[in-house]
């Protein structure tokens, strides 16, 4: 039926951690995830996308708000392009497995393809618009795309805790490393289906780091992962040969894994959702993919969102002229002072800046001044 498909390079974006309906202390978050969400579908369409890959944190909590859920849905139909696009989805650690796997049944009806646990299964599928599970199995699928000659197979590894691995995944040996029984699965997967004549990718929630390198930070309030337990991180080698590029999510800032046999990269949160990712640039990533040759990758940065800034202030003056100047960030704020912030001080800083997440006194000398307050109460005593 589709006789026009192109032969040039199949493209992947790659995006991650939506954490849709994350909060920042009081502050809402979800009229800036509706402006990046709406930023990343533009770029699928204006890069003309043949799938797009999430991988994982699709929501911040296991029971998100309904306007959450409802952008989550939202988001992903557009992406979709009414079932002309391919888009693969798993859960990461923040996400609950079965919430994200609900919506199947009707979601593989718009191409959309969800799985919560390391051992989903998806069913044979196969639309009017040519998207089609050609093959599957536990961890993976093949799929068929309209617009591409090309088939993409995708190796599927959502979060999944020590414990919960160990059992999907059939380990015999209960004291086996995660590293090791993640890589037997992939190895296994691989062999079977991951040839030259297809585009082979993993799809993967985890901490991955390359062999000997220092650990990367991970976002200051996110849950940590793979640690527990006396498990291990995993290595960017233990990922099989024939997979040209692994699609990662769970750290917040874009980055790429060295010692691997190929390129293998954290997309990145889309916004900053934390003060350890202040001024950080955010992107979705673009994969030019062909089978058995290397694949090229392209940072597409967005654009939304507010910029989430840190600022030390030598007093009430200078924080008031930058709050002045930087009245769209979200802004975390130190005030470094002689004496203690009073409620003049604080009125006056709220009412220049309506989005300041905390303020931070920085007191010199503080323990003179406690000294002081302290004989001062003490004089205020009556005499006996």
């Amino acid at each position: 039926m589709f006789t026009n498909r192109r032969t040039y390079k199949m493209k992947i974006l790659h995006t991650a951690d939506w954490h849709l309906g994350k909060r920042l202390d009081n502050f809402s978050r979800l009229e800036e995830q509706r402006e990046v969400m709406q930023e990343i579908c533009e770029i699928a369409d204006r890069e003309s996308a043949d799938i797009v890959v999430v991988a994982g944190d699709l929501f911040d909590t296991i029971n998100p708000p309904v306007d959450a859920i409802e952008l989550f849905y939202k988001t992903l139909k557009k992406l979709s392009n009414d079932g002309k696009r391919a888009v693969v989805a798993i859960a990461g650690n923040h996400d609950s497995p079965d919430r994200i796997e609900s919506p199947e049944p009707l979601a593989t009806e718009c191409g959309i393809i969800l799985s919560g646990y390391p051992n989903s299964e998806i069913p044979a599928l196969k639309l009017d618009t040519g998207v089609e599970i050609l093959r599957s199995e536990a961890g993976f699928i093949e799929l068929s795309l309209p617009n591409s000659s090309e088939n993409i197979r995708i190796l599927l590894t959502p979060y999944a805790n020590e414990a919960r691995l160990k059992t999907y995944l059939g380990a015999e040996d209960s004291e086996q490393e995660l590293r090791d029984i993640l890589a037997s699965k992939w190895e296994e997967l691989a062999d079977k289906y991951c040839d030259d004549k297809g585009v082979n990718i993993l799809l993967t929630h985890l901490f991955m780091i390359g062999r000997g390198e220092k650990q990367p930070e991970e976002p200051e309030d996110e849950k940590p992962i793979l640690h527990v337990g006396g498990a291990q991180v995993v290595y960017a080698d233990n990922v099989p040969e024939n997979i040209q590029y692994t699609a990662l999510g769970h750290l917040h800032r874009k980055q790429q894994m060295k010692n691997s046999r190929a390129i293998a990269s954290y997309s990145g949160s889309p916004l900053s959702y934390s003060f350890s990712e202040a001024n950080q640039k955010k992107y979705v990533l673009l994969i030019d993919a062909q089978a058995g040759k290397e694949i090229s990758l392209q940072e597409c940065e967005l654009t939304k969102g507010r910029k989430l800034l840190r600022f030390k202030a030598n007093g009430i003056e200078e924080a008031v002229s930058w709050l002045s100047e930087n009245t769209e960030a979200l802004v975390e704020l130190t005030i470094v002072s002689d004496t203690f912030l009073t409620a003049v001080d604080r009125k006056l800083l709220a009412e220049t800046h309506s989005h300041i997440i905390s303020i931070i006194p920085e007191i010199k000398n503080i323990d003179k001044l406690v000294e002081d307050d302290k004989a001062n109460i003490d004089l205020a005593q009556p005499m006996d």
